[in-house]
């Protein structure tokens, strides 16, 4: 299993106290855990202002890079794409994205990732 995170879902274990990895693993089992380039200088962008940002760029350090020509959203669908991974994201307009392609999302509710439509 592949699982590709957005900036969002980087910052959530500092914004809601989750333990992503153990809530990945929760789900899926054992992954290779992604972060498409685009969303590094995203999140580097943001730790200029976002604490949560600062922390998310030591975070990811732990995880695979996924190089992408694509910005944004379109990397994260890039990345999902070639790999045939699962998405963690919050952002409701990638979901709609990633919805469309058919590409699978995780998500967090109530304090919990869940996947959607299992």
């Amino acid at each position: 299993m592949r699982v590709v995170l957005d900036a969002n879902a980087l910052m959530m274990p500092f914004e809601y106290g989750i333990n992503l990895d153990s809530e990945l693993e929760r789900l899926v089992g054992e992954a290779d855990i992604y972060v498409p380039s685009c969303v590094i200088g995203e999140i580097e962008k943001l730790s200029k202002r976002r604490w949560e940002a600062k922390a998310a760029l030591k975070l990811l350090k732990k995880y695979k890079i996924c190089e992408t020509n694509c910005m944004g959203d379109e990397g994260v669908v890039d990345c999902s794409e070639r790999m045939r991974a699962i998405v963690v994201t919050n952002d409701e307009a990638l979901q709609q994205k990633l919805r469309k392609k058919g590409i699978r999302i995780i998500y967090l509710t109530n304090y919990h990732l869940v996947i959607e439509n299992d």
